[in-house]
Parts: structure tokens; C-alpha cells; sequence
């Protein structure tokens, strides 16, 4: 029996990607959630447009958000981190 190095790399590098996108993806749910929160919006509405577009383009339909977006993101990112844990690659020992 033999160890395939490749398939093993290719393996890690398919659950890193998709652990990652996945931290992403929340991150940016998150974010938009807290937004919605403190400016007194429906959640689900807003939530929903990232399906579709980018950061960018919901906070140019929505400037008043715009202003408190790096706050919410740092804070989505820091709740995020204390329940999943760090999203930083793991390292091959």
C-alpha cells in the first residue's frame, strides 16, 4: 500500500477552500445582519441580497450602511471567530 502525497495535498487544499469560503460566507451574512440590527431594517431582506452582489454594490443601494460597516465586520469577525474558531489555514506539520 502506498500514501499518494498528491491526492492528500488535493484533499486538504478542497476542505481548506471550502472551510474557508464558508467563514466567508458567514462573515458576510453577519455583517449585513448587524448592519440591519442597529439601523432598525428587516434583515432578511438585506441578508439576502448577498446571493447577488457584492459589499460594494448593497452599500451603494444602502448608504446609510455604509458608514458602519467596517465596525459591524470587525465585530461579525470577532463573534465569528469566538464560536468557530480562527479561519487561518492549518499548516501541514
Amino acid at each position: 500500500m502506498v500514501f499518494d502525497l498528491r491526492g492528500a495535498l488535493l484533499k486538504k487544499a478542497e476542505v481548506e477552500s471550502a472551510r474557508l469560503d464558508d467563514f466567508e460566507f458567514r462573515l458576510r451574512a453577519r455583517t449585513f445582519r448587524l448592519l440591519a440590527e442597529r439601523h432598525g431594517i428587516a434583515p432578511r431582506p438585506l441578508v439576502a441580497e448577498i446571493a447577488t452582489d457584492p459589499d460594494e454594490a448593497i452599500l451603494g443601494r444602502h448608504p446609510a450602511l455604509a458608514q458602519a460597516y467596517p465596525e459591524c465586520r470587525a465585530l461579525a469577525r470577532h463573534q465569528l471567530i469566538t464560536e468557530r474558531g480562527d479561519p487561518t489555514p492549518y499548516k501541514l506539520a
